[in-house]
């Protein structure tokens, strides 16, 4: 399966389904030309790593995408000259990470994308995601987000030969 983000749009697709979505505060990027912290998402085509959720807030529906459990010591390295860049991590970590349990609602589900991470490139952009959006849509860091009621209409037509193209 292929989603289609619009990012001009703002309207993520896949085969019938269609939803708003938000995209990052700056703006977009082409592909291998982001830095970390731009706050744009990056144009391109990425590969559905897996799924990340928070099982005491959501109830996945039936999936073929592998999802993993979010504990609340997981985080996400984005230091650029750490070994684990763009990599899970547990927290604390001695370099700077981002948790992933929030208590807002955002990384409830998180959908990860192959950007920058066969090998991770130093600066070159971290933790890019399908998330879920804040009220009203509000600009992202750099993600594609989508309402909680989409992504869990989204999950059931995932597996992991799934991939993303957002396109501008």
């Amino acid at each position: 399966m292929k989603i289609l983000v619009d990012t001009n749009k703002q309207i993520l697709r896949m085969d019938t389904l269609k939803f708003p979505c938000a995209i990052g505060k700056s703006g977009v990027v082409p592909q291998g030309n982001g830095r970390e912290g731009d706050c744009k998402t990056p144009l391109g085509t990425y590969q559905i790593r897996y799924g990340l959720y928070r099982d005491d807030r959501v109830k996945l529906p039936q999936t073929k995408l592998t999802f993993w459990r979010i504990y609340r010591d997981d985080g996400w390295c984005d230091a650029p000259n750490d070994p684990a860049y763009n990599r899970p991590v547990r927290l604390p970590y001695p370099s700077s990470a981002e948790a992933l349990w929030r208590d807002d609602h955002v990384y409830d589900v998180v959908i990860v994308l192959s950007h920058n991470d066969s090998p991770p490139v130093a600066n070159m952009g971290s933790a890019v995601f399908i998330h879920v959006a804040r009220t009203g849509y509000t600009p992202t860091l750099g993600c594609v987000a989508v309402s909680r009621d989409d992504m869990l209409k989204l999950i059931p037509v995932l597996d992991n030969k799934s991939s993303i193209e957002i396109t501008a």
